[in-house]
Formats: C-alpha cells, structure tokens, sequence
C-alpha cells in the first residue's frame, strides 16, 4: 500500500515539474513585432510637374504624368475625336479618363486657355523666355525668323502671323498689336517704344475690312485665265488644290471658258480680296474665247465622239473615260437613254450633251441569236451572262424567238438584248 502511495506521488510531481517547465517556456518567450504598416500618402506619391502643352504629349509622357497605359490611350483617342487638339483647359477637363482631382492637380501646370472662345488662344503661351529690340521696326513686315530673332518661340511666332493675317495682313495700330493674345504686357511695354505704327486703331477699321492687308510679294504679269494651266494658277499664289478647284470649274461648269471677268469672280476659292489684287492684269482675249470650243457639238456624232471633246464639252475624264467605255462594249449606242445609264458619269452635263448633240446608229452592228459571233455573244453586255445557253439552243433550234422563250429572261433583260437584234 505504501509503495503504491509512493509511485502515485512520484507520478504527481513528475506531471508538475512539466507542467511548470511547460509554463516558464511559453512566459519567459520573446515577443515577435508586428511588421510596420507604411500608409502612402497623397504627397509621399507626388509628382514633379512643369508647365507643359497637353497637344505636344506622347502616350508615354502622359504615363510619366500617372496615367495608365489604357487611360493615356484614351487621352490621345479623346484628342483625335475633337480635332486632333485639345484647345482649352475646359476641354480637356471632359475626358473621362481624367479624374476631377487629377485634373485639379494638372490644370496650374497646362499651357491652355481657360476655355475656347478666342479661336486664337490655343497659341497661349508662358512668355518666359526674354524677349529683345535693338531698333525701331514695322510688325506687318516681319517674318517668322525676325520674331524669333526677337526671343520669340517658333510656335510664337507662327501666332503671331496668324493673328495679323486674321487683322487682313496688317496690325494697323499699336493699339490691335497690344490685343495679340501672344504679347504678354511686360513684353507689349518692351516692344512699345520701337513699333513703327499709329497708336490709335482708325475709326473705319472695322467697315474697311481688309484695305490694311500688305502688298502681295506676288509679281503680277497680264494673263489670260482661259490658257493659264496648274502652274500659271500656282504662280499667281494659289495652292495646288485651289489651282486644280479654278481649272475644274472652268473646264467642267463653264465649258473650258471664262466668257467674262464676273465668271472668275464666282470661282468660291478666288476671295473677293484676291480678285481684286488679279483683276488688273486679268487679259480676256475676246478671240481665242470664242475659238476655245473647236467643236460644233450640234454636228458631232454621238457614236463618233472622243475622249478629248468630252473633256472640251466639261466632262470630266473619269465621266468621259466611262462613256467611251461602255460605247466601246456595245459597240455603239443605240438609243440615248443607253448614255444616261452609264456608270460614273455627269448626268446633268450628259443630259445638255445629249439633247444638242446627233446619235447615228447605222454604223452599229447587229445580228440574229443564231448568226452572231460567239466572241460578241460574250463579250457584249448586254449578251455575255446568256451566252453559252444561246450557243447551245441555237444548235438545235434556228429561230430567235424560241431561243428568247427558252433562255426565260426578265422582260427588261430581253428588250436590252432585241436593240441589238435585227
């Protein structure tokens, strides 16, 4: 009984020792840390922003700016969709890529107006670069490279050009010189004292238009507008495109002639203000007008016209080329009607064309289903989708009008085909 009192008793403090080991472990361990928590902060993320010009940004600059790669795409998408540039501050602010508080943090830092009322101030400018004037000069002989001799940017300068032209080509005054959204008034203080210009804008400005607008450096020389080619119209300071436009409305609206002065003043890409400058040298030659059109188109033979006299007539080659196509195909028009069908032609100059002009139909051939060429059976246009059926009826029967029933067209089909049947 003892021993077993004393084992019991061993076995108790045996559990005790582990239970106190067990104990002075788990207290006397070290604490772990928590590991720090960072919050990022508005201004620990902040950027270094400069003045910049939201319409000279690439997707990458707009990166660099904050935004992600698909919201810098949308930016520049945005920038396609209202015209390739953005042109004031309010504007940009509409893209939904831009978040109001981003917009907040950019718009100190963009080179736009406010908003886009001015049509000139998408030019605005910072004016930070120093601008210099050693002598007394006249602003509506300058060029692009004597304002940015000044200090003026390049973009600077082609503003400034523009907003004269915008005057009629001439600042006519130190006072509308001041009013170019471009010269800042510190700079406007700097250039004031050499400005070869009348302080005060004349009362008739505004009813004068265009009267201050500076010579043209154009030298003039008479001409006849009615031989005067791309390059003569060129020469007279009209752009390739205005060129082409003066001879297209000569050629095809006028017939190849100018029959009078008032004709070339209708031109829409011949300004009053231009007109004006031309119309002194301007030579209607009353006899070669009259020569111009070599042909009597009441005389001329549909069927016989060419490329060239369609071109003499007004057409154009796109609609004179098709009408000697199609005539080519049939081998020869046999009513006039066939004429207006064509495709790609001037129907209201066809339309004069046709009722001035002949159509002989003599010389146009025409056969029975069962004579006809195979080649001309399917090449005509009127015959080559029939063709090989024609071919094969016509082997057994001899009669053009039990082939026409076999062959089942659509009534419009076969009236087309029976004008060239005899």
């Amino acid at each position: 009984m003892m021993r077993k009192n004393y084992y019991q008793k061993l076995a108790f403090m045996g559990m005790l020792l582990i239970v106190l080991l067990a104990f002075q472990k788990y207290t006397s361990r070290e604490k772990e840390d928590f590991p720090e928590v960072k919050f990022i902060t508005e201004s620990s993320a902040a950027l270094s922003l400069s003045d910049f010009d939201p319409n000279d940004l690439d997707a990458k600059q707009w990166m660099h700016l904050g935004f992600s790669e698909k919201q810098a795409s949308t930016i520049l998408n945005y920038k396609k969709i209202v015209g390739g540039e953005f042109t004031s501050k309010d504007q940009l602010k509409k893209c939904y890529a831009i978040s109001e508080e981003k917009f907040t943090e950019l718009k100190s830092f963009i080179l736009l107006p406010e908003n886009g009322k001015d049509h000139f101030e998408k030019f605005k400018t910072n004016d930070k670069k120093e601008i210099s004037v050693s002598k007394k000069f006249n602003p509506d002989g300058l060029s692009a490279s004597e304002w940015m001799k000044m200090g003026f940017s390049e973009k600077q300068a082609e503003a400034i050009l523009k907003y004269r032209n915008y005057l009629g080509g001439s600042f006519v005054s130190k006072e509308k010189f001041k009013e170019c959204f471009i010269i800042s008034s510190e700079n406007y203080s700097k250039l004031e004292p050499y400005i070869l210009l009348p302080i005060k804008t004349p009362d008739n400005f505004r009813k004068s238009g265009n009267q201050y607008a500076i010579k043209s450096t154009i030298q003039y020389h008479s001409f006849d507008p009615n031989t005067l080619d791309l390059d003569g119209w060129k020469g007279l300071g009209f752009s390739e495109k205005q060129a082409n436009t003066i001879i297209n409305y000569r050629e095809r609206n006028l017939r190849g002639t100018f029959k009078s002065l008032e004709d070339i003043k209708k031109c829409f890409v011949i300004s009053p203000e231009k007109f004006q400058e031309l119309s002194p040298y301007i030579k209607l030659n009353t006899n070669t007008t009259l020569q111009k059109q070599e042909t009597d188109f009441s005389k001329i033979d549909l069927n016989r016209i060419t490329f060239k006299q369609l071109l003499e007539f007004g057409l154009d080659e796109k609609s004179a080329g098709s009408m000697i196509g199609f005539r080519k195909k049939l081998r020869g028009f046999v009513n006039k009607q066939q004429i207006l069908d064509t495709y790609n032609i001037d129907k209201n100059l066809v339309q004069k064309l046709i009722s001035i002009a002949p159509l002989d139909v003599s010389n146009v051939p025409k056969y029975t289903l069962t004579e006809a060429p195979e080649e001309w059976l399917k090449d005509h246009p009127y015959f080559k989708y029939s063709a090989d059926k024609i071919i094969f009826y016509r082997t057994t029967y001899t009669d053009d009008k039990k082939i026409l029933k076999l062959l089942k067209l659509k009534p419009e089909y076969e009236e087309r085909m029976k004008l060239y049947l005899k």
